[in-house]
């Protein structure tokens, strides 16, 4: 316990004012040493190695990818990861890191740092609670695809499952592709862009967040409006699609915007008929 306090007291985690707005505390460009985990490992990009896991365990993987950052690896391939569940979980350190082939489910799920590509398709929940950092995905993905997200870009260039982005609350998803049904089911913050169609219930009860797509919504979820598309969106569409070569087939300028009507704000304070009307 004293270990922990003494690193959270490093982290500066008990300077905040515990009041109002203040809550949320924002780095400073001049805080460097709080862009990265005190025990994170230093690691040199020009430092490649590769390593079969044709014969390991998902278990074993993930110690052999932790081993090399260790050692001051800082570009890791993994070959023939054959589709095996949670690889590259828990990374809390910068890193790249490719997988030449396909992942299971829950590949790099709660991961903090790293830019990660993955030349095959991933099954379900990949990125899971992720914190930060990139995901470029080459192929398809399945369900639950960024689920409850926090920050970085999440890039998927073919098609995606149902429920992509559910309980979203940051960070960027891009999918080449079309997503399927209840994507962005309860978001509550950051960005979502769909380059092909969207399946039933596109962002039923989102909170908050916004939600772009180029090709044809099948139909909106409860609380889940058209929003008007500025300059500035534009500018930024443009710019983020651009980072991974993607872009809708209809043309950025012709993309739709969705954001939350916020009457499930306060859903709990509504009369039960007009909870009948919003439902």
């Amino acid at each position: 316990m004293a270990g922990i306090m003494h690193k959270s007291h490093d982290m500066g985690l008990h300077t905040e004012q515990l009041s109002g707005r203040t809550q949320q505390r924002f780095f400073s460009a001049s805080e460097e040493e709080n862009y990265t985990y005190p025990w994170s490992f230093e690691v040199d990009f020009d430092n490649h190695e590769e390593f079969d896991a044709e014969s390991m365990s998902s278990s074993e993987v993930n110690l052999k990818i932790r081993e090399l950052m260790q050692q001051g690896v800082g570009s890791i391939t993994v070959n023939n990861p054959k589709a095996r569940h949670g690889l590259g979980v828990g990374i809390l350190n910068r890193l790249k890191l490719n997988f030449a082939g396909s992942l299971g489910y829950f590949g790099c799920g709660l991961i903090d740092g790293p830019n990660i590509h993955i030349s095959g398709r991933v099954g379900w929940s990949c990125a899971e609670n992720m914190m930060a950092g990139t995901v470029l995905i080459e192929q398809n993905a399945g369900s639950t695809f960024g689920a409850a997200m926090r920050g970085g870009d999440l890039v998927c260039r073919g098609d995606v499952g149902s429920r992509t982005g559910i309980d979203q609350k940051g960070g960027t998803i891009i999918v080449g592709g079309r997503s399927g049904a209840f994507s962005g089911f309860m978001m509550q913050r950051g960005r979502m862009i769909i380059c092909g169609d969207a399946g039933k219930n596109l962002g039923d009860s989102m909170y908050d967040g916004t939600i772009y797509v180029g090709g044809e919504v099948e139909d909106l979820g409860v609380d889940c409006v058209p929003g008007e598309m500025t300059d500035n969106e534009l500018r930024w569409l443009a710019g983020k699609l651009g980072m991974y070569d993607i872009e809708p087939a209809c043309g950025i300028p012709n993309m739709k915007k969705f954001i939350a009507g916020k009457q499930l704000w306060n859903y709990d304070n509504l009369e039960p008929a007009e909870k009948k009307l919003v439902l």
